[in-house]
Order: structure tokens, then C-alpha cells, then sequence
């Protein structure tokens, strides 16, 4: 009995282990050093708060936030 549960335990984790390394890996060519990562545009909370930090109100608020949240910033490296 003990030889058949170790045999369906080795089993299991030898099937696990099977399919971990079937799994494919991707690669995806960057040109010229760019980052793989798509560049977020910045959140709603963080442009509001830009926003305080410049006094900024009505027209003119709502123009930065959106400029805010409409160009995503380049990725510092």
C-alpha cells in the first residue's frame, strides 16, 4: 500500500513538473534598445494632484488634466 501512494505522489509531481516545462517562451525583439513594457499614461489622482500643487482651476485644470492623462511619459532610464 505505502509503494502504491508513493508511486501516485511521484507520478503527480513528475506531471507537474512536465508541464512546467512545456511552457513556451517568448521573446519579443525591441528595436534599438526600447522598452518591452507599453509606457502608462499617469492617473487621474496624479494629475489632480499636479494640479493642486499648480493652483490650477476650472478651464484650466481640466485642460492640464487631460493633457496630463492623454500623453504618457517616456520612460526614464
Amino acid at each position: 500500500m505505502k509503494i502504491t501512494v508513493a508511486l501516485a505522489a511521484f507520478a503527480v509531481l513528475g506531471c507537474g513538473a512536465a508541464f512546467a516545462a512545456d511552457q513556451p517562451t517568448t521573446t519579443t525583439a525591441t528595436p534599438s534598445g526600447a522598452s518591452a513594457t507599453p509606457v502608462k499614461p499617469m492617473s487621474l489622482k496624479a494629475c489632480n494632484k499636479q494640479a493642486d500643487a499648480k493652483s490650477l482651476t476650472g478651464a484650466q485644470r481640466s485642460t492640464f488634466v487631460k493633457n496630463c492623462r492623454g500623453a504618457p511619459k517616456a520612460p526614464q532610464n
